[in-house]
């Protein structure tokens, strides 16, 4: 069994097989140490193979990047507690809070499966983050959520294939609440269409790693902006009968066999509310799920059924929704005024 602190620099090791992210030529030649995120010292076939399924790709990538952010700068793995501090101090003013907090995170679970202590955890690093948000505030952007008169003006002169796929890709992903990751996962075999609209199998989520699972009800709606409808007509318009529902287009109208990115989606929903004429920067593919919540709060809908739409672990991840969407109900100016 190799000493884990014998690891030799400039190896990169990290539980995944997207080579495209281990090729960034603004790395080539820089001296980054050695980073693994789970123990890796027992090579058994079967154990590796639970080790790697311990993280979603998401995460990965995510602790790829914020590891390889910290290398970049100068800092290593291990690092001491000073230089964790200094690397906070450096990007103060340049980076969020909420991504300080995730850096921290990554380089700590740097440290730890490599069964070195964690700096990020000493007194020094918790009193710099802390003098961070004092100096600097916690705010964070928060995009807007797209309501129902919105959703009904973005989805207006949709036409062609990629039309009707855009269609029904806003209209389902407003209505079911979804993260752009779990809309573009939704296959044929996912999709049960029932007498009072359809029922759509999430099979793996954010929130569900270990694939439990969750059925969301879609009604058929009143109106021309039906998801169902919506749905129905992309898939007859398409044929598609198996695989992904949610594929690319080519501009010569050919579809892919491969599922759309999420990053597919965030695209779509900007493209679509510039057209409605609001500005694309505010909006990004979670304004779909935010807005269904926005929405059915502001409705009168409970924090119990919008939950059961959302697949929210706790009541407490929806508070700000249903806060600003009922931030005029029973005002206490307007009750003076």
């Amino acid at each position: 069994m190799p000493n884990r602190s014998s690891i030799m620099l400039g190896q990169l090791q990290i539980l995944t097989n997207d080579k495209n992210l281990l090729s960034d030529p603004n790395n080539a030649g820089s001296a980054v140490g050695s980073v693994q995120l789970t123990a890796l010292e027992n090579k058994h076939d079967k154990l590796a193979e639970y080790l790697q399924a311990s993280l979603s790709n998401n995460s990965k990538r995510a602790y790829l990047s914020d590891i390889q952010h910290f290398l970049n700068w100068g800092g290593k793995i291990p690092a001491t507690s000073d230089v964790v501090a200094q690397y906070l101090v450096a990007h103060a003013e340049s980076l969020s809070n909420a991504t300080l907090s995730r850096r921290l995170v990554s380089i700590g679970r740097a440290h730890t499966s490599q069964g070195f202590a964690a700096p990020t955890k000493s007194e020094l690093v918790k009193a710099t983050l802390h003098g961070i948000r004092r100096v600097h505030g916690t705010a964070q952007h928060q995009v807007s959520p797209i309501l129902k008169a919105d959703i009904i003006a973005m989805v207006e002169n949709l036409n062609g294939l990629i039309g009707l796929r855009n269609r029904a890709l806003l209209l389902v992903g407003f209505a079911g609440a979804f993260r752009r990751s779990e809309l573009v996962a939704v296959n044929c075999t996912d999709v049960s269409f029932v007498e009072q609209g359809m029922i759509v199998h999430i099979r793996r989520s954010k929130s569900d790693q270990t694939g439990h699972g969750r059925k969301i009800a879609i009604p058929y709606a009143r109106g021309k902006c039906c998801p169902v409808f919506a749905l129905k007509e992309w898939l007859a318009a398409s044929q598609i009968s198996s695989g992904a529902i949610f594929r690319p287009v080519t501009k010569h109208g050919l579809i892919q066999e491969c599922a759309l990115s999420p990053d597919a989606v965030a695209h779509v929903v900007k493209q679509r509310a510039l057209a409605a004429g609001l500005d694309p920067s505010n909006y990004s593919g979670h304004s779909l799920r935010s807005g269904l919540v926005t929405s059915a709060a502001q409705a009168g809908v409970s924090a119990n059924k919008i939950l059961q739409q959302t697949g929210h672990r706790s009541l407490d991840m929806m508070t700000r929704y249903i806060r600003d969407a009922n931030i005029f109900v029973d005002n206490a100016a307007g009750a003076v005024l």
